[in-house]
């Protein structure tokens, strides 16, 4: 087969056979893809998928979108990659974001999440003049050493009352990177009042995902978010939302217009290209205006940080996102897939449970919603993989771990909704038999 023959190859040139840690699914299943349109994707063998994944959630319209495209590529040709000098268009995109996102009076580019968190944190502590950070358990900040600290939820035990260990995501993090960090448990009001009590004016900013994309959707309710918002308020901490996966993907302004609480600072990426590299952060004026070049202001720039690449795909997205029905037919497509998944583990049997909104449907096989991450140790993940695995191999693609939300864009309303609840009836049926051996 021609993937392994890749495979065997990217081994000798890349660390694991692949370009970054979370494309590596072992030497007979990692993926290599030579197509990708709509909503398919197509692998070096020739096998075509429908395609739930979306690259963790950028591609909100579709592969290949030619609206987005070829404004891309009016843009290259007008004036090249990138100048480095501004643009009429870095304001243009500031200004679509603005009026779908109310929170945002001034913002910065950045080209990944992970450069959208770190420009974020920063400001904040320049803003405060503090140092540390509180996280939420089950978020995902990108890959910025002192944000890779988690809890060691596999390993925990759920009839154990100790909290789980707080562990780095793997080695070359310095331990001292924990010193300024706090760790809280979602929908926890006690852990969040005892972290308001105990780091007082030491507390910077809480950031968090108010629907947490790296935990199944397990979303925060209304009124711990809302008390988390007074508490900053009254200690002069800054609430920090991390929309990158939930931003202009669960609704037009995000998270937070669905709960109607904003944040002082928000950053987002993924869904604002449909797929192109581009991030921005943004918040109040006053707190914006610490970046600078003045001595003493917050240091913010890159080479590529608002390139013309990323921006025109912005404009272009966001222009759809904001004046078509776009969002509206993702998440039509999210509940009649939320639907149809649940007469097929009906008719199995099978407890499950829905988080999340639509555009970003979190499955677990278990009674209840979970509201911690916690929670979703206690579901069944491992009925999970096997039924996961087992719809990838009919032509379904997703991530095997149940933490990771199914997404849903524009091109899926075309999808045959009848072939896809057969081959789920198939894939967990073929899963159960599996998960008794």
């Amino acid at each position: 087969m021609k993937q392994q023959q890749l495979m065997r190859e990217a081994h000798i040139h890349m660390p694991q056979g692949v370009a970054e840690n979370y494309r590596y699914w072992g030497d007979d299943r990692t993926v290599f893809i030579e197509h990708a349109s709509g909503c398919h994707l197509t692998d070096s063998d020739g096998k075509t998928y429908v395609d739930f994944r979306l690259g963790y959630g950028p591609v909100i319209l579709g592969y290949r979108d030619a609206r987005v495209d070829d404004a891309v590529i009016s843009r290259i040709r007008q004036t090249g990659t990138l100048t480095g000098f501004a643009t009429a268009l870095d304001t243009e995109v500031v200004k679509q974001i603005k009026a779908m996102c109310p929170q945002i009076d001034k913002m910065r580019f950045a080209n990944s999440g992970t450069e959208a968190v770190m420009g974020a944190v920063r400001t904040a502590r320049g803003f405060t003049g503090r140092d540390r950070i509180a996280l939420v358990e089950g978020s995902f900040h990108g890959l910025y050493d002192e944000l890779m600290w988690k809890s060691d939820i596999e390993n925990w035990q759920t009839s154990d009352i100790r909290a789980p260990a707080v562990i780095p995501f793997g080695a070359g993090i310095p331990a001292r990177t924990r010193d300024l960090v706090d760790i809280i448990g979602l929908n926890d009001f006690e852990a969040l009042e005892n972290l308001f009590k105990q780091r007082s004016d030491q507390l910077a900013c809480v950031l968090l995902e108010p629907i947490i994309g790296n935990a199944g959707s397990i979303s925060a309710s209304q009124a711990w978010l809302q008390r988390l918002r007074d508490l900053c308020d009254q200690n002069g901490s800054l609430l920090l939302i991390d929309e990158v996966k939930s931003g202009f993907r669960v609704a037009r302004g995000g998270a937070q217009s669905l709960y109607g609480i904003y944040a002082d600072l928000t950053t987002y990426a993924k869904a604002m290209g449909n797929g192109y590299p581009v991030a921005a952060f943004g918040g109040r004026a006053q707190v914006m205006d610490v970046i600078g070049s003045s001595k003493g202001a917050v240091v913010h720039g890159g080479t590529y940080t608002a390139n013309l690449v990323g921006l025109s795909a912005a404009r272009a997205t966001l222009d759809i996102l904001a004046n078509t029905d776009a969002l509206a037919t993702v998440d039509a497509v999210g509940l009649q897939i939320k639907n149809l998944l649940a007469r097929v583990f009906h008719s199995a049997g099978i407890a499950h449970a829905f988080a999340g909104p639509p555009a970003m449907l979190g499955i677990h096989f278990t009674p209840d919603v979970p509201h911690t991450y916690r929670d979703w140790r206690k579901t069944d993940s491992r009925l999970y993989n096997f039924f996961a695995w087992e719809l990838i191999d009919r032509g379904v693609m997703l991530e095997p771990d149940s933490r990771e939300p199914w997404f849903f864009c524009e091109a899926h309303q075309d999808l045959d909704i009848g072939w896809l609840e057969e081959l789920a009836t198939l894939a967990l049926k073929t899963a159960l038999n599996k998960s008794i051996l």
